[in-house]
Parts: structure tokens; sequence; C-alpha cells
């Protein structure tokens, strides 16, 4: 089993989220800034590189939200013939710099602050419904709250086809 570990930032500014839009292998979806760790990089450095190279901004770490791990099948997979363990690291963030700019050649094409309650009708990754729950529940543990049972299917459908943020298959680390 491939293992790839990768830090995301949560950044809200009143009532508006910061987005960066993932388009890669002819897939594409709203999520968080971030993404793999690199090396031995500390993923709190990861998050604010991330969020730098998406954005444009640079970001401080406000705090821990939580971890959430899935398991993307080999044939689900654009690289790699094995699945591959992905661990999300999830930040709460502030901006403290920069200037809101779109990344060129890295596997984001637009970066966005959107209105909080426009969220539900964006085309996104699931990863970006689960660090809503961790920043809205703050978990003592750090594990994403449970979705209701009426919508696991279709955050299970949501996942479909959607690895890169969802976990990564092309930054996998064996």
């Amino acid at each position: 089993m491939d293992i790839r570990i990768a830090a995301y930032a949560v950044i809200i500014r009143g009532d508006e989220i910061l987005l960066s839009h993932w388009n890669e292998h002819g897939r594409s979806g709203w999520t968080l800034p971030g993404g793999g760790i690199e090396g031995s990089e500390h993923p709190i450095l990861a998050a604010k590189r991330e969020v730098f190279e998406e954005t444009g901004y640079e970001a401080s770490i406000d705090r821990l939200l939580g971890i959430d791990t899935m398991v993307v099948p080999a044939a689900k997979r654009h690289s790699g013939s094995a699945p591959l363990y992905a661990m999300r690291i999830v930040y709460r963030a502030s901006i403290v710099g920069g200037e809101l700019r779109n990344e060129v050649g890295g596997s984001s094409d637009e970066a966005r602050w959107f209105p909080l309650d426009e969220v539900p009708t964006l085309k996104r990754v699931s990863l970006l419904d689960i660090a809503l729950r961790l920043n809205a529940s703050e978990p003592v543990d750090g594990v994403p709250p449970s979705l209701d049972p009426a919508d696991a299917a279709d955050a299970a459908a949501a996942r479909e086809g959607r690895e890169h943020h969802d976990g990564g298959d092309d930054n996998a680390a064996a």
C-alpha cells in the first residue's frame, strides 16, 4: 500500500471561505488550499507552503482541526498499482499577507473567495465537507464527525473520480 500525507487549510474571513480549484487528469472540483508534504517537511510548513503556492497568500496556522484518512483502491488511481492510504491533516488558518492569485503550472488553476452559503452548490471534493464539519465541531480527538446515514451515500458518490485532493494519487510515497 502506498501512503500519502497531505496538509490543508480552512481559511474563513467573515462569511467567506478561500478555496482552490483542483483541475487534473480530466477531473476537477473546489477544495481547500493544500496538498502533499514534501520529504521531511512538517505538516504546518506544508500547509503554509501550499496556501502560498495555490493562492498567493501567506498564512498563519491557528490550530489543528483534525485528521481524516481514506483508502483509494488501486483500480481508482491514475498512477501506482497499489491501494493508496491517504492521511489529510486539516488546520484552521488566517491570511497574514500576500495577494490573491492563481497557481501556474500546478494541480490547481484558480483561487477564489466564496460565500460560505454557496459551498453546497459548488462542484467540490469531499475533503471540503469533511473540513467544514471539523471546523464547526472542533473535535477534541481530531476525528471528523460522522455524516448522517442519509448523507453517507451522497458522500461516497462524491468521492468517485476525485482522489487527488481527497487524498491524492499522483504524489504518493511508498
